[in-house]
């Protein structure tokens, strides 16, 4: 019986990518990006995959979405095997594994209102849903993000980067997912409005029951909301466990490394 306090369990996760020699040009030669990756993730819990740029983040979290699939092995989200899953049953995985992307800019459509974007996801998941009921739903979780209702009818670009996040989210959270993965939300945007945003994700995590995978570059992004954290390095994990030990008190010498790294402010 599948232990129902685990919502997403990776197991032994490989990718790799030819190396390019050029243009138009590629090798024969394959690098790793994702190396052998296993872990769990348990419901409620946050967990954050910290590295940086080039390690590997990304990737994970691409084939955690099914965007990309792995050269080798399983992903199973609610005791059901993920990746193979077809039909019926890949539209209810689906709606409950929802992104936040790193871009705010390049995630939205800019050629459709906001209320079509976030209201997308319904009007593919829940066709049956009567128009009103369905732009009831958008507006409150505008609402819920902070925007309001009144971005309905306009477009992405008459909004700031901050708020284009906000709706970003609108979008991943529509369909009260089970896991929502957040790939460097906060990177493109100043520090405190990321500050804000990722206080955005936390309170609606508490509000809604979500579960997160929360993937960034910056330990103090990490450290501001994960209950667990697993460091990548070269496609591999090389340290993970409670935040506050990780953080801490750090085995790796990479993890030191990233810690040690952090600008501290003069006293």
């Amino acid at each position: 019986m599948a232990d129902v306090t685990t919502l997403l369990e990776a197991r032994n996760l490989r990718k790799s990518f030819a190396v390019g020699m050029g243009a138009f040009k590629t090798s024969a030669r394959q690098a790793p990006a994702v190396d052998g990756v296993s872990f769990s993730v348990e419901r409620g819990e946050t967990l954050g995959i910290v590295g940086e740029s080039g390690c590997g983040k990304t990737t994970l979290a691409r084939m955690l979405m099914r965007l990309i699939e792995p050269d080798s092995g399983e992903i199973l989200f609610r005791g059901e095997n993920w990746l193979s899953a077809g039909g019926v049953e890949l539209r209810s995985l689906r709606r409950g594994i929802q992104m936040v992307f790193q871009d705010p800019v390049a995630s939205l459509n800019p050629r459709m209102r906001v209320g079509t974007i976030v209201g997308e996801p319904i009007a593919i998941h829940e066709p049956q849903l009567l128009r009103v009921d369905r732009r009831a739903r958008v507006e409150s979780m505008l609402q819920a993000v902070g925007v309001g209702a009144e971005a309905l009818s306009r477009y992405p670009h008459e909004f700031s980067g901050g708020q284009r996040q906000r709706i970003g989210i609108a979008r991943a959270l529509i369909l009260r997912p089970d896991l929502v993965i957040a790939d460097e939300p906060v990177s493109a945007l100043d520090v405190s409005v990321g500050a804000q945003i990722l206080e955005l994700l936390d309170r609606l995590r508490r509000d809604l029951s979500l579960t997160l995978i929360l993937i960034s570059h910056s330990l103090p992004v990490v450290a501001q909301l994960a209950t667990r954290v697993a460091v990548m390095q070269g496609g591999r994990f090389v340290e993970s466990g409670a935040a506050e030990q990780v953080l801490q008190s750090p085995q790796h010498p990479y993890t030191q490394a990233l810690i040690a790294a952090v600008p501290q402010i003069p006293a």
